[in-house]
């Protein structure tokens, strides 16, 4: 065997190696799903399989939790969409005197820590009447999640020729219609991964969905929480709902995984 088979081997090894690290926690918590909870603690991999866990944290209960969750991700990725879209054409492609100062701003706000402004957050909604309402997190989660969209659509939006929107300009393009025949079109993928990415952070947001949230707008990390107790932490039962709460997601991610990978690293090299 010559030196570079044996190096072209000891990579793949590496490669499968530090990818079983990085997968390791999540197998860890499918695992520790089926496990009685009295088999939890001390980690052991020799266990008695039990669909109890399942049987527990799948109570109709979780349905109200996961239509919340899936309404709220859902009409904040497009409201962050309908919203950022738009915003990083103005910056990319309009007039403005200093776009790059405003596209900063925007991206600032996202330095903010979630703690600072949860006190302030928590009395807007007390006096509005807005405090465990849907509309109240999606308000929230937009205002977080747009500057994370116009970052994103920005970086795909300067790979686009200057030269195409002039000569649709030349052919009596409005640029209304510029916009949806041409910028859309050839930033599809650049966009689909950055809503898919607005959808994940959503749903797994947990900082204010507790904090302003009870019954009635209550999402899954929160039923989550239910399972910490002053008893104790119920790993089993915990682990049941983790698992059932990362399936959408990684069944959008690997439906949408080409799309994905491609978006991240569209613009990366410019030729």
């Amino acid at each position: 065997m010559s030196a570079k088979r044996i190096r072209h081997v000891l990579l793949v090894i590496f490669i499968y190696i530090l990818c079983l690290a990085y997968f390791f926690p999540i197998l860890y918590m499918i695992l520790t799903s089926f496990k009685p909870e009295t088999q939890v603690i001390p980690p052991r991999f020799i266990f008695t399989p039990t669909l109890e866990n399942y049987r527990q944290v799948l109570n109709p209960d979780i349905l109200n939790y996961l239509k919340n969750s899936a309404l709220v991700s859902v009409i904040t990725t497009i409201a962050c969409i309908v919203v950022g879209i738009p915003a990083s054409y103005a910056i990319v492609f309009g007039k403005l005197k200093k776009p790059d100062n405003l596209f900063f701003w925007f991206l600032s706000t996202t330095l903010l820590p979630p703690v600072s402004v949860v006190i302030p957050v928590y009395l807007i909604a007390r006096y509005t009447h807005l405090l465990d309402t849907r509309f109240f997190l999606v308000l929230m989660y937009s205002g977080a999640n747009i500057p994370i969209v116009i970052w994103m659509v920005r970086s795909f939006l300067k790979d686009v020729p200057r030269e195409i929107l002039e000569a649709a300009t030349i052919d009596g393009c409005s640029r209304v219609r510029s916009f949806f025949r041409i910028i859309v079109p050839l930033t599809q993928i650049g966009i689909t991964s950055t809503a898919l990415l607005v959808f994940i952070f959503v749903w797994n947001e947990f900082f204010f969905a507790i904090n302003l949230t009870y019954v009635h707008a209550a999402t899954i990390p929160v039923y989550m929480a239910s399972y910490m107790t002053q008893e104790g932490l119920f790993w089993a039962k915990l682990s049941a709902i983790s698992t059932v709460t990362v399936l959408p997601p990684l069944v959008l991610g690997w439906i949408a995984h080409k799309s994905l990978v491609r978006g991240l690293t569209l613009g990366a090299v410019k030729g």
